[in-house]
């Protein structure tokens, strides 16, 4: 008797954890796997135990280690995102690790604001579409945006809790190529992202429509068009959504069929060159009178060269440049373009930005950068190579649950972010994580801020490449502008851009 009644006991017990579980909207995790997804948050518990004398170290992990993802979890969830017992990076061995030389004295302009000051804005230096004088040219409010994520790769939740997200930070979002959909249109503001495919801009027989881009335009909050050459996850590939994830309603909204893969061809056809690239920038940006630019991982160098001659005459031109670095994102890719085509971030990005140096463009073109930059760390090395505003992809996904599982390819996400079955979804609480989105862009631009003020300047616009040494171990330390060849003075902000950007700093 005594047996059965502790096992009727445990049972009971059992079931309440479950009742709890299902019901609790906190955690995606338990809601979806009741009971034994507890023992995740065991293990998260004892893992720095365990990986010290077992497993692995807290930054052995990879494309996030278990230091970065705390970090990103602890932001968005507002808890202590410090760390303790000083830094467990091999700073003594490791090649490439960059230091971020402060100063003893502040510089003029800069703050020295409470670290309780964290709602603080962090505008881009550069009003967006005004040096060619778009028709609704603006300076985005956050210097921090939430990169390119379709619809369709990501759950409708998901979509719905960072556009929430974004509105209540005060950033952009990127659609991705796969077209706008219902759950954009929460209050958040969009870069609409044109695609090979031409999802939500196309007519019927997949060909891109002007008429169809200007309505969708006219019905959101759309700041910017963005057109996509490539990106980071599969370079040259083309958009891939597995069939299991083309659910009906991601079908009716990219015009394609329930259940099939949908593979964007490679390359364009409403240009095929340079020239014609230009001309279909400046036909956008005549209809829509919007600031547009281009996505592009960084393979074959020919391209930017063109680009950058064809625009020295400052008779058409491209707003803003986003270099996707090749390390891989979001998306499904074979193994081969995520891990080896196109270069990573800092080696493509310093190559498009000297060729503009070197032609005087880059006062007139927004640089912004992708590929792990939702890190404090890296960010500030785009900055100081010149990048004016930073997207952040799956950084973001962590700040709304994902637990870094790599199953964004197969529909089976644990945690409902990317994932089309309501299996998992139902385990994401919009209301809880767009919060969390928010609280993660606002410390992320609150450590960025905070850094620009140990460097003596007032924003991270102002940091330049001698700002930053990158150290091999400790035999020597080389400037980023040495490293990767900038001339004296480039990625420095003219007085004509860094008195307003002072201004609205103050403001």
């Amino acid at each position: 008797m005594g047996w059965k009644r502790a096992t009727g006991l445990a049972a009971t017990a059992l079931g309440g954890v479950a009742a709890y579980d299902l019901t609790q909207r906190r955690h995606a995790i338990l809601r979806n796997f009741p009971v034994i997804g507890h023992f995740r948050y065991w293990a998260e518990k004892v893992g720095p135990e365990l990986r010290q004398y077992i497993v692995t170290s807290n930054d052995e992990e990879r494309p996030f280690s278990r230091d970065q993802r705390r970090w990103v979890y602890a932001s968005a969830k507002l808890e202590n995102n410090y760390f303790g017992f000083g830094t467990d990076n091999d700073v003594e061995q490791a090649a490439g690790y960059p230091i971020i030389k402060h100063r003893t004295f502040m510089g003029e302009g800069a703050q020295t604001a409470p670290h309780g000051d964290e709602g603080v804005s962090l505008p881009s230096a550069k009003v967006l579409g005004g040096p060619r004088g778009r028709r609704h040219a603006f300076r985005p409010r956050s210097v921090v945006n939430i990169s390119g994520m379709s619809f369709g790769s990501l759950s409708g939740p998901a979509i719905e809790a960072l556009n929430r997200g974004a509105a209540r930070a005060g950033c952009l979002q990127n659609t991705g190529e796969g077209a706008l959909s219902p759950h954009h249109r929460h209050g958040g503001e969009i870069v609409f992202q044109i695609g090979t495919s031409y999802f939500g801009c196309r007519d019927e027989d997949g060909n891109f429509d002007l008429a169809r881009l200007k309505e969708v335009v006219a019905s959101a909050p759309v700041r910017a068009l963005e057109i996509k050459l490539s990106q980071g996850a599969k370079p040259g590939l083309g958009g891939m959504l597995p069939g299991e994830k083309v659910s009906r309603e991601i079908a009716e909204i990219r015009g394609i069929p329930v259940g099939q893969d949908c593979a964007s061809p490679s390359r364009h056809t409403v240009f095929h060159d340079v020239d014609s690239m230009l001309d279909f920038v400046e036909l956008l940006a005549e209809e829509t009178g919007l600031p547009v630019g281009i996505k592009a991982a960084v393979g074959n160098l020919e391209f930017w060269d063109q680009l950058v001659d064809q625009m020295a005459d400052r008779t058409r031109g491209v707003d803003f440049v986003n270099i996707d670095g090749g390390e891989g994102g979001t998306g499904a890719a074979p193994m081969i373009f995520a891990d080896s085509v196109a270069y990573p971030f800092r080696i493509g990005f310093s190559e498009v930005y000297r060729r503009f140096a070197q032609a005087g463009l880059t006062d007139e073109v927004t640089f912004i950068g992708a590929g792990k930059l939702g890190l404090a760390e890296n960010a500030l090395v785009a900055f100081a190579l010149g990048a004016d505003m930073v997207n952040v992809g799956r950084e973001a996904m962590m700040s709304i649950g994902c637990i870094q599982a790599q199953k964004c390819h197969t529909d089976h996400c644990p945690v409902g972010v990317a994932t089309q079955k309501a299996r998992y979804t139902r385990g994401l609480d919009v209301g809880l994580k767009h919060e969390r989105a928010a609280n993660y862009i606002v410390s992320l631009r609150r450590d960025l801020l905070k850094v620009a003020e140990a460097v003596g300047v007032p924003h991270p616009a102002f940091i330049t490449p001698d700002d930053i040494d990158i150290l091999d171990g400790q035999r020597t330390a080389v400037s980023l502008g040495e490293l990767y060849g900038y001339e004296p003075g480039w990625a420095a902000l003219p007085p004509e851009l860094a008195g307003p950007l002072i201004e609205e700093m103050r403001a």
